[in-house]
């Protein structure tokens, strides 16, 4: 069964499908099949229009509406996991043939961290029962350990309504393009309304070292046009407060594995990556390339921005405030 179609996804199918292309074209495009494109088109369009972006909202209001049924809730998956605990499978080893003896039916497929967490939801005799039969007896992931996650971090829960309807300047989206071999990276900071993208080479994701050159890009702005800061949940970014603090920026974080919620920044680094492919060693790139791409990118028209650059709506407004 077919995962969920993304944002990005979906802004493809608004782009080929105003363009006039067929179901069927489009479906090869995206690797789909033709009834995805086609139920997709039929139960998201608006008033016989498709947009990605109302199409996204429908669907996930959907899929708020729909009753919560986790996968351990499912009796023929629940059976699965336990009989293979009291053998003594890993939930690694559990996870891993789930998803060969069921590679069609993505409802039976159950993940490593899944099965921790149910273990771990357990009545305290039944969580030590299930523990039992683990290696470590179930130390790994101790209820309550918060290593390896951004500390004091804002969900984008949190970020201010007015964000989400892109009706005013300085609401910023940001993210790391990594090179091959994690051979440096840039960082990606686009404005939402207007789309206008900032670029910095880093020679690696030290969190301090990408807050300074977030800082570097966004502090000659107006503080009205520097309002917020949508990352995702990279450890480059733990050093967000310093960014807060000194750039007086609200910064949010979108949920986990949840990149339409930075839509605007994950379609951007597909531009970029025209210029600079997955496989191309970033530290090879020099400052002045990689501002001629970003350059670019801020020339090209829009069509939600009636045909205009992003240059052109964003770069006056900087130019009169100087």
């Amino acid at each position: 069964m077919a995962c969920q179609l993304t944002f990005l996804e979906r802004e493809r199918i608004s782009q080929m499908f105003h363009a006039g292309a067929s179901m069927a074209e489009i479906a090869t495009e995206l690797g789909r099949a033709r009834s995805t494109i086609g139920r997709e088109i039929k139960r998201n369009s608006v008033v016989g229009e498709y947009s990605a972006v109302a199409a996204q909202s429908l669907a996930q209001e959907r899929r708020r509406e729909r009753p919560l049924l986790r996968k351990m809730d499912r009796p023929e998956v629940s059976k699965f996991v336990r009989s293979r605990l009291v053998c003594c499978w890993s939930p690694d080893q559990i996870a891993g043939r789930s998803k060969s003896e069921f590679s069609h039916d993505h409802r039976r497929q159950i993940s490593h961290q899944t099965v921790y967490t149910w273990i771990d939801s357990q009545p305290p005799d039944d969580r030590r029962h299930f523990a039992s039969f683990l290696r470590r007896a179930g130390t790994r992931n101790p209820r309550g350990d918060r290593r390896g996650r951004i500390p004091n971090q804002v969900s984008i829960e949190g970020r201010p309504k007015i964000v989400d309807n892109r009706r005013r300047f300085g609401d910023w989206e940001g993210d790391t393009v990594v090179g091959a071999r994690q051979s440096g990276a840039v960082i990606t900071l686009v404005e939402r309304k207007s789309g206008y993208l900032l670029t910095a080479k880093v020679r690696d994701r030290k969190a301090r070292r990408v807050a300074r050159k977030i800082k570097a890009r966004l502090e000659n702005l107006p503080a009205r046009l520097r309002r917020t800061l949508t990352l995702d949940n990279g450890k480059e970014f733990a050093d967000h407060e310093h960014l807060t603090h000194q750039l007086d920026l609200g910064v949010y974080f979108a949920e986990p594995y949840c990149s339409w919620q930075r839509g605007t920044n994950e379609h951007t680094n597909g531009l970029l990556r025209q210029f600079l492919p997955k496989g191309t060693d970033l530290k090879s790139i020099s400052w002045q390339e990689l501002r001629h791409y970003t350059n670019l990118i801020n020339d090209r028209p829009r069509k939600r921005l009636g045909y205009q650059t992003p240059a052109e709506v964003f770069g006056p407004l900087v130019a009169t405030e100087t």
